[in-house]
């Protein structure tokens, strides 16, 4: 799980869920208390840390692979010693729950994305794959091995 102290039950699939009438979120939200730990869920790189109107402070991590992009968005704070090109071991802090972005403000959760991405690599774009599944069926690791 993305989030400390939290398990599948305590959330929904969000995937397909409509936003503004326009698009399909392509994330699942799951909702915490503010300032909750934000937790790598594979081993990886942070490949980018980024701040955007609609995600707010953001967090970007491939897989050892470099297949799969994990989105981490909404958050209040990264963990102190994040940077861009830290690995991180799954199960690390990284961030902090929050509302940033276009998040309503009275209801911190983390907006949790994996796309597969690219020979490109680029951290970008890439095919939304619904992360509920995913995390429901991870045991040792995501799923996401061949």
């Amino acid at each position: 799980m993305p989030v400390a102290h939290m398990k599948l039950s305590d959330m929904r699939d969000t995937f397909n869920d409509s936003r503004g009438g326009q698009r399909r979120h392509d994330a699942t939200d799951i909702v915490a208390p503010r300032g909750t730990p934000v937790l790598a869920v594979e081993d990886g790189t942070i490949v980018k840390l980024f701040l955007s109107v609609p995600g707010g402070r953001t967090i970007y991590q491939f897989d050892p692979s470099e297949r799969y992009c994990y989105y981490y968005a909404h958050l209040d704070a990264y963990e102190s010693h994040l940077t861009e090109g830290t690995r991180v071991r799954r199960g690390e802090i990284i961030g902090y729950v929050g509302t940033t972005g276009n998040a309503p403000p009275n209801t911190p959760h983390l907006h949790f994305g994996i796309t597969e991405i690219g020979k490109d690599k680029k951290w970008w774009g890439g095919t939304p794959l619904d992360p509920y599944p995913i995390l429901r069926a991870s045991g040792h690791t995501l799923g996401l091995k061949d």
